[in-house]
């Protein structure tokens, strides 16, 4: 299990109060926990969280110093439910940049945040532990890209066995992303998670919306290395994936016939595939007589020979690039170059499999159980199958490459409501337990569950006549409907069944066999 490397720190960011007249990003700005809107400075409007999540406890954060986007929090005390979700509606195909920010604030009373696990539409994203950052009294983001696979896009948290206390969760961000960005991966099979995206040569603040236009934040990062202000504007635009212009306006750099070497990440990388793409521009002022050319390595394998980098820039990327440990970049100037090495900025993402989804058709019929459910566990949101530790309550699905739902058990609930007639459509489901609740209404035609062998309704309040269709079914090898209101015969399809255990009593059927 990979524990997600938290970013560095949350800056607050003075901006011009004339950003107000930019777009704000495509998507979700969500500041979680909170009642009222918060404007930071730089002009991004972050809304209340209850429209996009139905379940947690919200409470307030009283810290001197911190920002008004970190002073609330949503937390989900219930030990009971297996993971806690945001849905937000998404067309598929998107492409998002996902960004979960956590600042612990002692809300609960303890000294330590709880370490918990962080879902993004049913892949197991990473484990979220904030310990050193609140101890540093800064707060931790987790970032990743993801395309949507349906219409709808879920960052669910949930317990592991290190969690002593209620996960929680500050301000969430999902913003969608131009279709051009990081588009060399294939987001059917990969998520792609933020290991560090960084500005070299420049400081303090860290660059972000509105430089960044889909509010990335590209971290500063100064060194021994020499520090060189850039004497030439670069068009974003013509840049793989758009770094912003301002990561352009200074860099590192060494002096003639000298190597650069840039020791990137503090920490080690656990051994993986990772995209990694670099930026670079001539910070000199347009001279047809000179340019810079060099090699460039990372942690001492070639990543790109004779690089040609002139004052309109260069983006060098690579896809699934292996790597481990601490990152170092490497770069050696040709032997006849006047001036040495330079580089602009640099990201790292780790490729992440994602799970296949539940199957489409069972996933569209637990909406629509959703919908005509009541009472329903509080964890039946997100996707109904994965995590498989995390699936909903009462649900169990196969595993492989088809992900099904085979069981489903709502065993005394206190659901109420009506059982659509899509219920049918569970091709997969060997077993359907829904006694001792309120269900009404009559109960729906399932010709097509030929899987199913144990359908137990019995003490709800359900209506009209049995199916004849009940009988019809080729493992149907348990039927319980006792105590309900249904009406009439009971079909002969069943009464013919001789290996089916029947109950029917405590409702107002007539003797006859229809």
């Amino acid at each position: 299990m990979w524990i997600c490397l938290p970013f560095f720190l949350e800056w607050l960011i003075i901006i011009p109060l004339s950003v107000n007249a930019l777009p704000e990003p495509k998507g979700f700005l969500i500041n979680c926990g909170s009642t009222t809107e918060v404007v930071e400075e730089n002009g991004l409007k972050y809304v209340p969280d209850h429209d996009y999540v139905s379940v947690g406890n919200i409470t307030t954060i009283k810290e001197p110093g911190v920002s008004p986007r970190l002073t609330s929090l949503r937390y989900f005390p219930d030990t009971v439910v297996r993971k806690f979700c945001y849905t937000f509606p998404a067309n598929k195909g998107e492409k998002f940049l996902v960004r979960a920010t956590y600042y612990y604030g002692g809300f609960d009373g303890g000294k330590e945040p709880p370490v918990f696990d962080q879902i993004i539409d049913g892949t197991l994203w990473g484990i979220v532990n904030t310990t050193e950052d609140y101890a540093n009294r800064l707060s931790s983001y987790y970032e990743i890209v993801v395309m949507a696979q349906s219409r709808s896009i879920s960052v669910c948290l949930a317990r592991n066995g290190h969690t002593v206390s209620s996960p929680f969760i500050s301000a969430l961000e999902v913003l969608v992303l131009d279709n051009s960005l990081y588009n060399a991966t294939d987001f059917n099979k990969y998520a792609l998670s933020t290991i560090a995206r960084t500005s070299f040569g420049y400081g303090p603040d860290m660059i972000s919306y509105p430089d960044d236009p889909f509010n990335r934040y590209w971290q500063p990062f100064l060194d021994k290395n020499v520090v060189e202000n850039s004497h030439s504007n670069v068009t974003p635009s013509t840049f793989w994936n758009s770094p912003p212009a301002k990561a352009f306006q200074s860099a590192l750099t060494s002096s003639r016939g000298n190597n650069l070497t840039v020791r990137w990440t503090e920490y080690d990388l656990p051994s993986s595939h990772y995209y990694v793409a670099l930026y670079f521009q001539d910070t000199r002022t347009v001279d047809p007589d000179h340019w810079r050319i060099f090699n460039v390595s990372l942690n001492n394998e070639t990543f790109y020979n004779d690089l040609n980098v002139s004052t309109r820039g260069v983006t060098v990327y690579g896809t699934e690039r292996p790597l481990h440990g601490k990152i170092e970049i490497s770069m050696t100037p040709r032997s006849d170059m006047f001036v040495g090495p330079v580089i602009n900025a640099g990201e790292i993402l780790r490729f992440l499999p994602i799970n296949r989804r539940t199957l489409a058709r069972d996933a569209m019929v637990m909406e629509e159980l959703v919908k005509s459910l009541k009472n329903l566990p509080r964890d039946w949101i997100g996707d109904p199958c994965l995590p498989k530790a995390q699936s909903w309550t009462g649900v169990t699905c196969t595993g492989g490459d088809q992900v099904q739902i085979v069981t489903l058990n709502l065993t005394g609930l206190g659901v109420s409501g009506s059982l659509p007639n899509d219920i049918a459509k569970l091709s997969a489901v060997s077993s359907m337990w829904f006694p001792d609740n309120q269900i009404s209404g009559p109960i729906p035609e399932m010709t097509t569950m030929n899987s199913l062998e144990s359908l137990h309704l019995e003490n709800n309040q359900l209506e009209g006549s049995i199916p004849q269709s009940l009988g019809q079914l080729p493992k149907l090898t348990e039927l319980f409907l006792q105590n309900n209101q249904l009406t009439g015969g009971i079909p002969s399809s069943l009464t013919k069944r001789n290996n089916l255990n029947m109950q029917v009593s405590g409702n107002r059927l007539s003797p006859e066999a229809m």
